[in-house]
């Protein structure tokens, strides 16, 4: 237990705020902060790896709020509350009082009585998700601090229409296991491309949260898309800030190619853009059925210009000596496989499909770690004493 013993004394020596905030977007917390929640991560990952019993809190709730479809985020959530002792309770918006007029405050409020977590994921409506998070939290802080909650449920954002954090946190917990340390990545060339897709409607979050984040650690981080097919220009402006603090590089170009060229990491995902997000959120709004059917025509046939925008074979020969990682939130969309043409050849995805699988399987213990650090100010103390005591999980 080395190993793990020099990580709780890493975590406890580090300055952060992490129990005074939500992490609502990876670029509102500082390198520090963002490395003590790797740091927890990997200490609870080890605890569960050796058997020992990881549950913090012997009762409580773990509120879910999904107003989107997930798997990968929705049992990550699942998990890291089972990992933490904290029991699941999903908020049906439809079963509950909202639709009668009750007020987000009221909401926030009357989930979280024995509440020590939420996990929100709305990422739907362009320029709302995120917002709605941090109404949420407000009225937390609000209730807290009057005596109606006798603790601060942490706040975690599960994605929004902004950023995707334990998506892109995962990502990087895997690129710091893959490559041997945080160390290793500076330098290192990330190509964040856009790639053909048969639907339409995918959120900005997920590109945007890679380029935002892996800019903070030194890395060549490039943007690639073609015309039409831009991010939120505030968060352009965030990765380039954080490239030029970081002492990496962050650029846009406009061909897979060029993006792929000795590329340590490719990560090649569709999206839709940013104008066309704001567009869907009014008819969304508006109710507006056949309008949001003509917009899908209009964005498919947009898309269908551009299935040369392809991870193939081909193009992977493009990267460093022809070996670059490839990642993926999940679920890519695979040519012949789950789609006719799609964003990455069967061959390609099939190569590094387990690759995939380890990096989702880090955000049960990113999730975790957020959590732990959200609700404890001195969080090496909390896990010391789990290990002191070091109950077995499986007791037989």
């Amino acid at each position: 237990m080395e190993e793990t013993g020099a990580l709780l004394r890493t975590i406890g020596q580090r300055k952060t705020g992490l129990a005074s905030k939500d992490f609502l977007l990876t670029w509102e917390q500082t390198r520090e902060e963002l490395e003590q929640v790797l740091d927890i991560a990997q200490v609870m990952k080890i605890m569960r790896e050796k058997n020992i019993d990881t549950r913090i809190f012997n009762s409580g709730l773990g509120i879910s709020v999904f107003r989107d479809n997930s798997t990968r985020t929705r049992f990550s959530y699942a998990s890291a509350l089972n990992l933490l002792g904290l029991t699941q309770q999903d908020l049906d918006e439809g079963k509950s009082q909202i639709a009668h007029g009750e007020t987000v405050r009221e909401t926030a409020n009357m989930i979280s009585f024995c509440a020590d977590a939420i996990g929100i994921r709305d990422d739907m409506y362009l320029g709302a998700g995120n917002a709605y998070m941090r109404e949420v939290g407000a009225a937390l802080d609000e209730g807290f601090s009057q005596g109606v909650l006798p603790q601060r449920p942490a706040l975690v954002n599960l994605q929004c229409d902004i950023d995707h954090p334990t998506q892109s946190m995962a990502d990087l917990a895997w690129l710091k296991e893959h490559f041997g340390g945080l160390d290793q990545l500076k330098g290192k060339k990330i190509a964040m491309t856009w790639a053909y897709s048969p639907s339409y409607g995918k959120p900005l979050s997920v590109p945007q949260g890679i380029i935002g984040l892996m800019s903070r650690f030194g890395m060549e981080v490039t943007l690639a898309h073609p015309e039409g097919y831009d991010l939120i220009p505030d968060v352009l402006e965030v990765a380039q800030r954080n490239a030029k603090a970081s002492g990496g590089s962050f650029r846009q170009v406009s061909t897979m190619e060029e993006a792929f060229r000795d590329a340590d990491i490719v990560y090649p995902k569709s999206w839709a853009p940013w104008q066309v997000m704001q567009q869907r959120t009014m008819l969304l709004r508006n109710q507006d059925t056949a309008g949001l059917k003509a917009l899908e025509q209009h964005c498919l046939q947009q898309n269908a210009r551009h299935q040369q925008w392809h991870c193939t074979e081909e193009m992977m020969k493009l990267t460093r000596d022809g070996s670059a990682l490839y990642m993926h939130c999940l679920p890519a969309d695979i040519t012949d496989v789950s789609c006719e043409a799609g964003e990455v050849a069967a061959s390609v995805f099939e190569r590094y499909r387990i690759a995939t699988y380890k990096e989702a399987s880090w955000k049960p213990w990113i999730i975790a770690s957020m959590i732990l650090a959200r609700k404890f100010a001195d969080p090496a103390a909390v896990l010391t004493r789990c290990l002191q005591e070091a109950q077995p999980r499986i007791k037989c």
